[in-house]
């Protein structure tokens, strides 16, 4: 055996519900057009359809976040877990509406209880438009009202929240 966690176990893989007996999820239709970069993104409906949240959108277009299925489907041969890119296409997905996930942290430094952003405006590398960030930056960010890191980033970024608890 070659693995060894040395200093901290991985917060894990975003788009996880971590505390699946206290979340509320619901399955949505998803848009070929407009499909998620990855899991564990927010999304907001448009024509019954359940899409990123995206530049120049409100904290009040907020629905929720992009779940992870389980088996995943989708990714790369070297990415078995389908952790990178979700299937492409219209279909139904699931939307997390309230409880605990693992996301991907962009920017910032999380912390306990401190708010969660999402990119809405100024994409730049690592911090794609909807992706999420511990840090406030002008108006290229929109705080997500009932959303709060709940510990500090593993080493890959990834980090649990709180939302709408």
């Amino acid at each position: 055996m070659g693995n060894a966690i040395l200093y901290r176990m991985p917060s894990g893989i975003p788009g996880d519900v971590s505390r699946p007996s206290q979340s509320t999820i619901e399955s949505v239709l998803l848009d070929s057009a407009n499909p998620f970069a990855g899991f564990g993104l927010f999304g907001k409906i448009v024509s019954g359809k359940f899409i990123p949240v995206g530049a120049g959108d409100a904290a009040t277009a907020v629905y929720g976040l992009y779940v992870r299925p389980y088996p995943a489907t989708g990714g790369a041969a070297s990415d078995p877990l389908g952790t990178s890119t979700p299937p492409q296409g219209a279909g139904i997905g699931n939307a997390l509406r309230r409880g605990y996930m693992t996301v991907k942290n962009n920017a910032g430094t999380p912390a306990m209880n401190g708010q969660v952003y999402v990119r809405v405006a100024a994409a730049a590398a690592g911090k794609p438009i909807g992706g999420i960030e511990a840090a406030a930056d002008s108006t290229n960010t929109i705080a997500i009202t009932g959303a709060i890191f709940l510990a500090a980033a593993d080493a890959a970024g990834n980090v649990e929240i709180a939302y709408n608890i």
